[in-house]
């Protein structure tokens, strides 16, 4: 198998706090790579090693075969954290800046900037100030800015938060594009539901160490099935049903999980009449309770 990035033994320390802590991690071509982990659990320390922003402290980093991200910058895409444009100039002319900061020649990132917006729903936008975009159409803009100049390996540091639901769909349809074609796309995130649709490896870090590592299902197979269901009513009565040892409540749909010995059955029977079940299902754990439990929180806050 052919990796695009590798981390052996990384570690990255901040005076005397270990932000992170004898990372390895290696990560295959084309696929797409879930960085997950709570505020401060140190994913964007480590995508900015890999972008050479920080160096590491001990251990080593391959990006695309080179030790240095500053070897191979034309062919990485990076959207960071901290995202911003400048205010007074047009959408198509910073998209086109970006390219150019890539390499690409003026009137190719010019040509490519406009056919990019058109494509992404902007044309209306081409000579339009960036003050005048919404949030949702900066967070577009400077994703085409990140992918103009067709990066082999795209790093995108919570592309989804401040996305509107439109606007989610369309960074969710963007990355899978990005997979059709071939590329390598990390993504970080907390928001559980992205990474379960998009990813085919999922990495969780917690206070700097690494947690799990490995395909979604195999990240998923070692968990607790439980009971989804769907339903209207007062969700508080599952948390009082005999054997449920543990709910994930989301309002109108849940996640159950029940102690040894009892019997999925008798715990729909006891909810039929006290709430209107639309859907009951025994499945594999979602990727929400791996999560809870692996860093140590509690899966009904």
């Amino acid at each position: 198998m052919e990796y695009a990035l590798t981390l052996d033994g990384v570690t990255k320390r901040f005076g005397h706090f270990v932000a992170v802590n004898q990372l390895s991690l290696r990560i295959p071509k084309g696929s797409v790579y879930g960085f997950l982990g709570p505020n401060g659990a140190g994913k964007t320390t480590t995508i900015r090693m890999i972008m050479s922003i920080f160096y590491p402290d001990e251990g080593t980093i391959s990006v695309l075969g080179h030790p240095n991200a500053e070897e191979v910058k034309d062919r990485l895409g990076y959207l960071p954290e901290e995202k911003g444009l400048y205010k007074k100039m047009k959408t198509a002319e910073i998209i086109a800046y970006f390219g150019k900061l890539k390499g690409m020649p003026s009137a190719k990132a010019k040509q490519r900037a406009v056919e990019m917006l058109q494509k992404y729903g902007l044309a209306d936008w081409v000579d339009k100030r960036c003050e005048q975009l919404s949030k949702g159409m900066s967070q577009k803009v400077q994703v085409l800015g990140t992918l103009i100049h067709d990066p082999e390996l795209v790093i995108l540091d919570e592309p989804f938060s401040g996305l509107d639901p439109v606007n989610a769909e369309l960074m969710r349809d963007i990355i899978l594009n990005m997979k059709r074609e071939g590329r390598t796309v990390i993504f970080s995130t907390h928001v559980m539901e992205h990474a379960e649709q998009l990813c085919d490896y999922i990495f969780l870090i917690n206070r700097g160490n690494k947690v799990l590592d490995g395909t979604l299902a195999e990240v998923k197979k070692g968990g607790e099935h439980g009971i989804q269901i769907d339903y209207d009513g007062d969700g508080s009565i599952l948390k009082t049903i005999p054997g449920v040892t543990r709910v994930n409540d989301s309002g109108k749909t849940a996640e159950m999980f029940m102690a040894n010995g009892h019997d999925p059955q008798e715990i729909l029977a006891r909810l039929v009449g006290k709430l209107r079940i639309r859907r009951f299902d025994i499945r594999e754990p979602s990727l929400h309770e791996i999560f809870i439990r692996a860093v140590g929180g509690k899966s009904d806050e």
